[in-house]
């Protein structure tokens, strides 16, 4: 009896450093993510393909205002948070103002849905897809929509999770 009691103290020692080392990798991989994304540092590159195929790179969009929602199919507040910005990109775009929807893939059942999603809506802006989820720890996504405004320098000036409202955005944009 009592090698069993040793034994399960063994397993428990190191069941419980895995846990650790496990928390503390998490912890400092979320501290690394939540620098790359944080409000006045410049926004991470994205270098994706467009619904189209074509490719994309956040970067070529230096001297114009962007809003990057990144968002799902499945989410319903993300079709409702399309709603608000078509209406703000139709608005806007003739002053520059560009708007990036990043497609998480890797949560999606096939690309087919996410243009069912883009025709159904008539969504004015870009769409690029993620298929892997790398933009996901980059930006520190803790869930869906979250929403980036990036100036015409590039950086970051607002970070917004779960939906936004039409005060919101305006906010955003301001």
């Amino acid at each position: 009896m009592r090698s069993i009691t040793v034994h399960t103290r063994a397993l428990l020692s190191r069941c419980l450093f895995s846990w650790a080392a496990l928390s503390l990798a998490m912890v400092a991989s979320g501290t690394q993510a939540q620098a790359q994304v944080r409000e006045g540092t410049l926004a991470p590159e994205l270098e994706l393909r467009t619904l189209t195929g074509a490719p994309f790179k956040l970067s070529a969009l230096r001297r114009s205002p962007v809003v990057i929602t990144f968002w799902g199919t499945w989410c319903p507040p993300c079709r409702s948070e399309f709603t608000e910005l078509s209406a703000v990109y139709t608005k806007y775009r003739a002053t520059g103002l560009q708007i990036v929807a990043v497609n998480q893939g890797d949560q999606e059942r096939k690309v087919s849905d996410v243009h069912a999603f883009v025709d159904a809506l008539a969504v004015p802006f870009t769409v690029v897809l993620d298929p892997r989820g790398r933009s996901r720890p980059t930006y520190r996504l803790v869930g869906l929509p979250t929403t980036v405004f990036v100036d015409t320098a590039g950086v970051v000036r607002k970070v917004l999770s779960g939906p936004v409202s039409p005060e919101s955005l305006a906010g955003g944009l301001a």
